[in-house]
C-alpha cells in the first residue's frame, strides 16, 4: 500500500485520471441499454404520442409537467456529442414536449449541430418534423427552444423565420410571450427563442432554469443530481404562471453524456417513483437517453384538480381535441374495414 502511495499528489492524480478512463471505457464496452429509467436502443420501448388530449384547455401550460431532451437532435458524433438514440419523430411519439435545438448560422444556412459536430440535419426538417406530429396528433403542443451553437453570428432571426415559412407554416407557431393555456397551446408549436431579435414566441429566459451542466468526472455525479433535487423540490411552491425546466443532464471531459444519464437518471426515476401520489407540479424535466417508462412517470404528474375537473370526469375538451379523437376514430374505422 505505502508503494502505491509513494510519488505523492502528483501520481495520485495520474492515477485517478486512469481510472476515471477506465470507468469510461466499461461503460463503452456495455452496448446499448434499455432500463425504466435510461435507454439508449434506436427505438422506444412504447410509445405516448397523445397524453396532452386528457389536459383541460384552461390549464395554463406552466402547470403542466412533461418530458423534453436536451440536445435532441444529437445522435451523432461519438460519445461526447451523443445525447440521444431515437430520432425525432420517435421522441415526439414517446411523449417528449419539450426539444432542445442548436444551430449553426452560416449565409442563412441553419444547420443543426452539437459543439463541432455536425448531426446530419437542418433547421428544415426539425420544422417538419413539428409540422408533421401536430398535424397528426393536434391535441398536442411542442415548446422548441432554439439556440445558436459553433457560429458566432449573433443574428439568427432572419433565417429562423425564412426556414419557418420555407418548411412550416406561420400560423403553426405561438405568436406571444406570454404562457398559453392547453387550448391555445394545441397544434401548436411553441418558440422559446434563446435568440436576439423580434419575438417568435416565448422568451427563453423568461422560465425558471436549472441547468448546472458541467460535470466534470464521474465522481461529480452527486453534486449534479443536488442541483437536479433542489430544482424539482422548489418546483411544487414555485411561482405557478412560470415554466420550470430541469435539465438532469451533463457531461465533462473525464463525464460524457451517457456516463452522466446513467448514474443521474436512476436517481430521478426513485425520486419520481416516491412522489407519485403527491399532488405536484414538476414543469419540465429534460434528459439525456430518456426511457419509455420514465417518460410516461413524468406524464403522470399533472395537478389533480386539473385532472379530476369536470365533476371528475377525464374529458377531451377543446376544437383541437376533439378534431384528434375524429381522426383517431376514422383510423380504427378504417383499419377494421380492411
Amino acid at each position: 500500500m505505502m508503494g502505491g502511495i509513494r510519488g505523492g499528489p502528483v501520481k495520485i492524480q495520474k492515477r485517478l485520471i486512469e481510472l476515471l478512463v477506465l470507468v469510461s471505457i466499461i461503460d463503452l464496452t456495455r452496448g446499448a441499454i434499455q432500463r425504466p429509467d435510461y435507454d439508449d436502443t434506436p427505438d422506444p420501448e412504447f410509445l405516448n404520442p397523445s397524453w396532452m388530449a386528457s389536459i383541460p384547455d384552461d390549464q395554463p401550460l406552466s402547470e403542466v409537467t412533461m418530458p423534453g431532451t436536451h440536445n435532441t437532435m444529437a445522435l451523432y458524433g461519438g460519445v461526447y456529442a451523443e445525447c440521444q438514440t431515437w430520432s425525432l419523430a420517435s421522441q415526439l411519439r414517446a411523449g417528449v414536449r419539450f426539444l432542445d435545438i442548436r444551430v449553426r448560422h452560416v449565409k442563412g444556412n441553419l444547420t443543426i449541430h452539437h459543439g463541432v459536430s455536425y448531426q446530419w440535419a437542418h433547421f428544415g426538417q426539425v420544422l417538419e418534423g413539428v409540422a408533421d406530429f401536430l398535424g397528426e396528433y393536434p391535441s398536442e403542443t411542442v415548446l422548441m427552444r432554439v439556440k445558436e451553437e459553433f457560429s458566432e453570428t449573433y443574428d439568427i432571426y432572419g433565417a429562423v423565420v425564412d426556414h419557418i415559412h420555407r418548411y412550416a407554416n406561420w400560423d403553426l407557431l405561438w405568436h406571444s410571450r406570454l404562457v398559453p393555456t392547453m387550448g391555445e397551446a394545441r397544434g401548436k408549436l411553441v418558440v422559446l427563442q434563446d435568440f436576439s431579435g423580434p419575438d417568435l414566441g416565448m422568451h427563453y429566459g423568461s422560465l425558471d432554469i436549472a441547468d448546472d451542466w458541467s460535470v466534470p468526472t464521474v465522481l461529480h455525479v452527486k453534486e449534479k443530481w443536488q442541483s437536479v433535487y433542489e430544482h424539482l423540490e422548489a418546483a411544487p411552491a414555485g411561482n405557478k404562471a412560470q415554466i420550470f425546466l430541469t435539465f438532469s443532464s451533463g457531461a465533462g471531459v473525464f463525464a460524457f453524456p451517457r456516463a452522466v444519464a446513467q448514474r443521474v437518471n436512476p436517481q430521478l426515476h426513485d425520486y419520481l417513483r416516491a412522489k407519485t401520489d403527491l399532488n405536484q407540479r414538476l414543469g419540465i424535466v429534460c434528459m439525456d437517453f430518456p426511457a419509455a417508462p420514465i417518460i410516461e412517470m413524468i406524464i403522470s404528474f399533472q395537478l389533480k384538480e386539473a385532472k379530476n375537473s369536470r365533476n371528475g370526469i377525464n374529458t377531451v375538451s377543446g376544437k383541437a381535441s376533439w378534431k384528434y379523437v375524429i381522426s383517431s376514430l376514422k383510423k380504427k374505422m378504417f383499419e377494421y374495414l380492411i
